[in-house]
This record gives C-alpha cells, structure tokens and sequence, in this order.
C-alpha cells in the first residue's frame, strides 16, 4: 500500500514524484514532481520505487526498529494544514448530468474478458452516491460514497459471471455544493436495465469526450427522463384510453389521398455482429451467408418501391461480401442500377442500390 512520502512513478504516463497525502477513500494519492506541482492519480496506477545507497547502488531495505532498541525519544512531526484547493466549474456544469461508463479489460475478447464501471460526474456538484444492482429480486449496493464535481471514479469491477446482475440497477444522486450559494437540485433516484448482450457487441463501446477509450456510455438523466415519461403513460386509466378511442371514431376515417413517394435512402448495415448477437461457433463462410440472406430479404421487400435508393454497408476489409454484392447484381438483380455509396459517408466500405 502506497504511503505518504513514497517515492513513485506512474505506470501509464511518463513521469513520477513524492506522495504529498493519500486519499483512501477514493484510493488516489496525490504525487508532487521535481517543479513543485500536485499530480492527483489512482493508487493503482503507480508503483513505488525503493530508495538506492549511494555507496552499494542497492535498494535500501526498511528494517523495523524494534520498540526496546529506542534510544532517543522520536522527532514529533507537525504537518502544516493544507488549505482546499478551489473546486473547477464550467459554465454548463449548473445542469445536473451523470453517467455511468463500462470499459472491457480485454476489447479483443468480449465474450470472455471482465468491465470496469466508472461513475462520470459532468457537473458543477458534489454527488453522494449509491449504485445498487439487482438480480432474482436480491438487491446489493455495489458502490456507494461522494464523487467531487467535474471528475471520474470508478465504482467496480464486474466479471462476466456477474453481468447479468447489473442488467437491473438502482442510481441514487444527491447533489450539492460546498461553501457557496446554489440552486438546490431535485434527488436522483432511478430505476434502469440495461441489455447485456450490448457488452458483447464491439460497436457498443464508442469514443466519447470523457475518456481516451471507447466506452459504454449510459445517462443516468437520460434513463430518470424515460422513467418518467414511462410513469405518466401507467397512470392514464382505462376509461381515458377508452374516451380517447371514441373522440377518435367520431372524427370519421379520413380519406386518403395518393401523392408520389418521395423515399428516403435506406441503410443496412452487413457487419456481422448488427446481425447477430454472437457468432461463437460460426464459420466464415456461415457468417457470409448470414449476411448474403440479409442482402436478399432488403431487396425482396424493397422490389416494388421503384426508384428507391438502399445503401448496403459491408465494411472494406478482405472485400468478399462486396465482391458477392457484386456478383449478385450483376446476375440475379441485373435490372437494377448499383454505385460506390457517398466516399465522404461510407468511405470504400459501401455499396448504394437503386430499384428499377
């Protein structure tokens, strides 16, 4: 464990310094380098560098002193007190806004590889916090504690056994700020589920503005905002559903009128992992006709709409599912007329079909 006056150095950055104070709570240590400059960063991403003897070029050993080997009477040491340094607010930070970020240990191994689940902060308010998860009606709180303003913490680590647990969380926000006037803002408290099988799906995981890695990003605002809007529907009663469907009647059928079609530009997206939520024990050329039959069954129920624009995205790659496309219509679907798709949209990955 990582004391006050260590000397360290960071495992995923250049650079290093003395450990000026500890907090274990939020398990960061705060690092002073050679300029004077306080350098807040997780313990666990540090590693400690032993002090070397000058005259053996070797590590010192910390030998304890045991109590009766004492001669002297210690040293007290008086810290000086620090003074709370001013806490950094953005102009868009007086809205509430929280989210919860996953991030795969291993990005190549989905199937198999363990997440990190950080709490992002994206406000001018301290929150107190609590995250509980839920499986079989057996509630825990997985994290709980106060996340300053403006920060990022993370909250656990989950394994893939214990993913389907956090299918259905609990969010619980208090926020406020310290030694200043505000608006008081209302409780979070809400209820979300979440699809496991997005953790599973490389697409998932995007780049955002809060992280340097792709992440799962989800808004806990968001999620409170459709919570409600989800409560208000529940509490319409039958006899409104029921008056409303008669005002609905009464209004007459309208009559319809044939005006030409104006069709927008179709996208289907051919990468194998929209198509399947997992392609374990698949080979190649299975996957390949998986995509092929979707390639079919958009132009089967697009045939009749004359004129309309499809963009089938297949990705650059080794170039076989384009190299099938193009087979197929140039054979099977001769009549149609088919083109690079926009370079500046797609870049070399996609292929627009029109119907004739």
């Amino acid at each position: 464990m990582i004391k006050k006056g260590d000397n360290v150095r960071f495992l995923n950055a250049v650079g290093g310094g003395i450990v000026s104070r500890v907090d274990e709570l939020k398990k960061m240590v705060f690092v002073e380098d050679a300029d004077g400059f306080e350098i807040p960063v997780l313990e666990r991403e540090c590693v400690v560098i032993a002090a070397i003897n000058e005259e053996t070029n070797f590590p010192v050993r910390d030998f304890k002193t045991k109590p009766e080997q004492l001669t002297t009477k210690p040293t007290e040491v008086i810290v000086p007190e620090q003074k709370q340094e001013p806490v950094f607010e953005t102009a868009e930070g007086d809205t509430l806004k929280a989210l919860l970020a996953f991030f795969p240990i291993d990005i190549k191994q989905l199937q198999t590889t363990s997440y990190e689940c950080y709490l992002v902060n994206d406000s001018n308010y301290y929150l107190y916090y609590n995250v509980v998860n839920g499986e079989n009606d057996v509630w825990t709180s997985v994290a709980s504690g106060l996340i300053e303003p403006n920060m990022q913490e993370l909250l656990s680590e989950i394994s893939k056994e214990e993913l389907s647990a956090w299918e259905k969380l609990r969010v619980q926000l208090l926020p406020f700020k310290q030694g200043k006037s505000y608006t008081p803002q209302a409780l979070v408290d809400v209820n979300m589920k979440i699809n496991a099988v997005k953790f599973y799906k490389l697409h998932s995981f995007t780049a955002n503005e809060y992280f340097d890695e792709p992440a799962l990003m989800i808004d806990i605002s968001s999620e409170k905002e459709k919570e409600v809007e989800n409560k208000k529907m529940a509490d319409i009663s039958p006899e409104e559903i029921k008056q409303a469907m008669f005002q609905k009647e009464q209004t007459g059928r309208p009559r319809i009128v044939s005006h030409p079609q104006t069709s927008e530009i179709i996208e289907v997206d051919l990468h194998i992992n929209e198509l399947l939520d997992t392609t374990a024990g698949l080979s190649n050329a299975a996957m390949l006709q998986c995509q092929l039959d979707k390639f079919h069954e958009v132009l089967e129920e697009n045939k009749k709409h004359k004129g309309q624009k499809i963009v089938f995205i297949h990705g650059k790659g080794e170039g076989v599912l384009r190299k099938e496309i193009e087979k197929l219509l140039k054979t099977r679907y001769k009549s149609y007329y088919f083109q690079d798709a926009s370079f500046r949209e797609y870049g070399f990955g996609a292929t627009m079909v029109t119907i004739k």
